[in-house]
């Protein structure tokens, strides 16, 4: 059970406590309600740009990493098409540090020609090291307008061309830190041995002077239904042949994304699991095999991905998962199989639970998502799951016509 205070400043930015008593430590958690899929798409990769510049000096401290280390602290931050988030980890005796740092480059970057170029730099050796020169790096370079043809997660959070970063100029700098980077399209929470009233002293200390700016209302238009299906192959220098293989589902806020948790383990969530078992036990087609959800709040997917063994074709392999996929759309697993897969995924969840970080990053997705009050029915949700759920699903989920697949050959 994760407990949690609320209060909202006059600026609108969003506060939420989480008090752990059993640590000495406190998290202090900035989620921007900015993602990927917020950019233009003649200016794709901003968002983690961003993410990169928020380290390269606010208008009051030149370097972000310095006096928290000091402090005992450490940070970092990560972007994905629907968010970007910023996290300290310290000694709870030394969080007034984090409130100072955080606010002062919500309120202003310095927006330094010197940074700029900077970090300009280190995005794209990151896009050249992690998505050109590395064995299937491009993979989401390629699958991701494969499916989508009118919704900005059709590019990758790197963006769609180095070009973009490399043209990048201050003023589209600025534009997008004044358009999203503001207290009211922002959460903070903070976890740890602290107490409310602590906590609300220093965020109206830290945080109150930052004045509001103009509320960015998103306008995305959703992606059109998928009615055909899609095929891609590309040749490239890599040790073995891949396969990705991609089905359009429900967004985060449906019951789809449950659905399709329980299912991902169900046929490659182990070495007994059916797709691993049919592909990598019995006909030793491939090397591995996985399948997983990516849980877009927009718009969600369902991914089966694996390298084949050197002898193994892509028909053989599609043959034996489309078997697969089928056996599962005509017939209700059985009670165990769904009873097993439930224990592991409840396991694995109350685990990661027991982190006060992912506690707190878990509060403010949950904020973000408007659905805070439901982060503690998490479970119960997969308890209520039948396997006429699991069938119904696979039946409207794991169409050829709703299906993008990209393959990856070895060069010869």
């Amino acid at each position: 059970m994760i407990d949690f205070k609320t209060f909202q400043l006059d600026n609108g930015l969003k506060v939420i406590f989480h008090q752990d008593k059993n640590t000495p430590l406190a998290v202090v958690n900035l989620l921007y309600d900015v993602g990927a899929k917020d950019e233009d798409e003649n200016r794709t990769g901003f968002a983690h740009l961003f993410e990169h510049l928020m380290f390269g000096g606010s208008k009051n401290i030149p370097n972000f990493d310095t006096p928290l280390q000091r402090a005992g602290g450490e940070c970092n931050a990560f972007t994905s098409n629907d968010i970007t988030n910023y996290y300290n980890v310290l000694p709870a005796e030394n969080v007034e540090m984090a409130f100072w740092l955080e606010s002062d480059r919500m309120n202003e970057l310095a927006f330094t020609e010197k940074s700029l170029e900077v970090q300009r730099g280190v995005v794209i050796e990151e896009f050249k090291q992690r998505y050109l020169n590395q064995p299937y790096g491009d993979v989401w370079l390629q699958l991701r307008p494969l499916i989508y043809k009118k919704h900005p997660y059709q590019w990758a959070t790197i963006g769609k061309s180095i070009e973009h970063i490399e043209e990048a100029k201050m003023e589209d700098v600025k534009s997008f830190f004044y358009k999203h980077y503001s207290p009211q399209n922002a959460t903070l929470v903070v976890g740890g041995n602290l107490e409310l009233e602590e906590v609300k002293k220093l965020s109206e200390k830290y945080f109150s002077p930052i004045p509001k700016r103009e509320k960015y209302l998103r306008k995305i238009q959703p992606e059109p239904p998928q009615n055909e299906e899609r095929r891609l192959t590309i040749e490239r220098d890599v040790p073995s042949n891949a396969l990705y293989m991609a089905f359009r589902m429900g967004g985060r806020l449906s019951y789809d994304h449950y659905y399709g948790d329980l299912t991902s383990d169900i046929l490659a969530g182990n070495k007994s699991s059916r797709l691993y078992n049919e592909l990598v036990v019995k006909t030793k087609l491939m090397s591995s095999v996985s399948a997983y959800i990516t849980g877009g709040v927009e718009d969600g997917l369902f991914l089966i991905s694996g390298h084949l063994n050197p002898e193994a074709s892509f028909e053989q392999v599609e043959r034996v998962i489309w078997d697969v996929l089928s056996d599962l759309m005509e017939k209700n697993i059985q009670p165990q199989e769904l009873i097993k897969v439930k224990n592991k995924l409840k396991t694995r969840k109350v685990f990661g639970e027991k982190s006060l970080l992912n506690r707190v990053m878990n509060i403010a997705f949950y904020e973000n998502l408007g659905q805070l009050d439901e982060i503690n029915a998490d479970l119960s949700k997969y308890d209520q799951i039948m396997a006429e759920d699991i069938t119904q699903f696979a039946q409207r989920t794991f169409s050829r016509l709703n299906s993008s697949t990209l393959l990856i050959q070895t060069k010869k």
